[in-house]
């Protein structure tokens, strides 16, 4: 099926001839839907800490960080592009009416000055039509005004990463969610008088971003009195997956080469394992919200980070008090309440074990990653759910996961989908060292079965793209996880360019 210039092909990205093998085949069987055994809720996996309990892991994170010597990295998935943003002013740019008909649309024309962009916008206006908004809009020059935003010939925002787009205004200028992330480093992660800040961004727009950072960084470093040290990576070649026919055989471009596609977000898991921390938190390059509504998102952010410090400590404890080998049933008694309890990590025939299988048993569950995910109620908003679910050990244990995961013929599975209380919008703080102080190989932590595939086309044939296990569902899978409720005010993300007009963006 591959000839020898396929093979050439695919060497040159880094791919083995058996990885592309096992994907098409990974296309035949499909994969499987996960078992679930309930939604996540308050008392059952997810903890909802009191006042008291708030400011004692806000306090013990800021112990951690005064250690002195942890490193602690921000890292920032940014390489989407914002196109998505605009799918509804480039179809009124492309469609045939001139004059705003939707809802959407005519919002968007309405509040035209509220937006962070506005004034870089009618300045490029006046430079291309010789005219600023306002008298383009009387004059019902609608779609100047969108192809101004949009097109290269303007702002070019059709084509930009969201990280680099003006999101919100301040009386000293407008500034990007790029610059928000520089800003919250220094709030939450800067430890020793410096802030790690690690974004993974598309090639197109490494240098973009680069430029930007240079431009900002002195500013905020002076403002906060600390250094960055930015930091940027790209999605690698060798975790593109293959495309294939509906067929399940290789997809060919025109030219006859095979067609790769970027793997998804999961790709992010080699990104993140060659980073070298020893604590990192992860948020999107789209949440963020301006310096008036920091505060919450500052507060629960040293919160979960508390959180994660304090579980960590415990399970290095215990993992030394094994490697002793002189604890007592007791012993082993407390640390199996804190896998199944605390790590929510259960094994329903753990009672059978002898101490020896019990000790085997307990070293693996403690010494693997750990992450703490903060999770918000339910309002409707896309994004994958925590549950308890079945893992191929056996074990239940915490994950979070998509819609795609679940067997949409299974009535009961769907039940539980639909009536889950809180989802999670990507804000999660790891670790990723263990107690001996060495980094964790993060791809075997993965759960390979956990991919999906989806259909696409190109060039107006359709195809079939294979998903890996995302960052934060599969790729995850063999962590420690432990679920804590945040509140809806740390969560802002933009989809739509009209979402910032949100309150929570003004």
């Amino acid at each position: 099926m591959l000839s020898q210039e396929d093979l050439k092909q695919i060497a040159a990205k880094g791919i083995s001839e058996a990885q592309v093998e096992n994907q098409l085949e990974q296309f035949k069987q499909g994969f499987p839907f996960l078992c679930i055994e309930a939604a996540a809720g308050i008392g059952r996996g997810i903890v909802a800490p009191t006042d008291n309990e708030r400011s004692k892991y806000v306090n013990a994170w800021n112990e951690y960080k005064a250690g002195g010597d942890k490193k602690i990295v921000k890292f920032v998935p940014a390489s989407g592009a914002a196109s998505r943003m605009f799918k509804d002013m480039f179809a009124f740019l492309n469609g045939d009416n001139d004059e705003p008909q939707t809802d959407f649309e005519k919002k968007y024309f309405a509040n035209i000055k509220n937006f962070a962009f506005y004034e870089e916008l009618n300045s490029t206006c006046i430079k291309n039509e010789g005219k600023d908004i306002p008298t383009l809009i009387s004059e019902g020059q609608y779609k100047a005004v969108v192809a101004n935003m949009l097109e290269s010939k303007g702002l070019n925002y059709g084509q930009l990463p969201k990280g680099l787009l003006l999101f919100h205004k301040y009386p000293e200028g407008p500034r990007t969610p790029l610059e928000e992330h520089l800003v919250e480093g220094a709030l939450y992660a800067a430890c020793g008088g410096e802030a790690h800040i690690h974004f993974t961004v598309s090639h197109e727009h490494r240098e973009l971003f680069k430029k930007k950072v240079d431009e900002k960084c002195a500013l905020y470093a002076e403002k906060y009195g600390i250094r960055y040290d930015v930091t940027f990576s790209e999605q690698k070649p060798s975790t593109d997956t293959i495309a294939a026919n509906p067929d399940n055989t290789p997809f060919r471009n025109n030219d006859n080469t095979l067609l790769f596609r970027p793997g998804g977000h999961g790709a992010l898991i080699q990104n993140l394992n060659d980073i070298e921390a020893d604590i990192v938190f992860i948020k999107n390059i789209d949440n963020v919200v301006p310096d008036r509504l920091k505060d919450d998102t500052v507060t629960y952010k040293q919160l979960i980070a508390g959180i994660l410090v304090t579980m960590q400590a415990r399970a290095f404890e215990y993992l030394r008090l094994l490697d002793t080998g002189e604890y007592t049933h007791k012993q082993l008694e407390d640390m199996i309440h804190f896998v199944q309890h605390d790590l929510c990590c259960r094994k329903s025939d753990i009672k059978q074990l002898e101490d020896a299988e019990l000790v085997i048993y307990l070293r693996s569950k403690l010494n693997r990653p750990m992450r703490v995910c903060g999770v918000v109620k339910n309002v409707g908003e896309p994004g994958g759910g925590p549950f308890l679910t079945y893992n191929q050990d056996g074990t239940v244990s915490l994950q979070i996961l998509e819609s795609s995961q679940i067997d949409k013929n299974n009535a009961e599975y769907m039940r539980m989908f639909a009536e889950g209380t809180h989802f999670n919008p990507v804000d999660l703080v790891c670790a990723i060292k263990d107690y001996k102080g060495k980094p964790f190989n993060l791809p075997e932590y993965v759960d390979k079965t956990t991919g999906f595939i989806s259909s696409k086309s190109k060039n107006g044939r359709e195809l079939k793209a294979l998903e890996l296990p995302g960052l934060w569902n599969g790729a995850m899978s063999d962590w420690n996880t432990i679920f804590v409720e945040v509140p809806l005010s740390t969560f802002n993300p933009v989809k739509t360019v009209n979402d910032l007009l949100r309150e929570q963006h003004q």
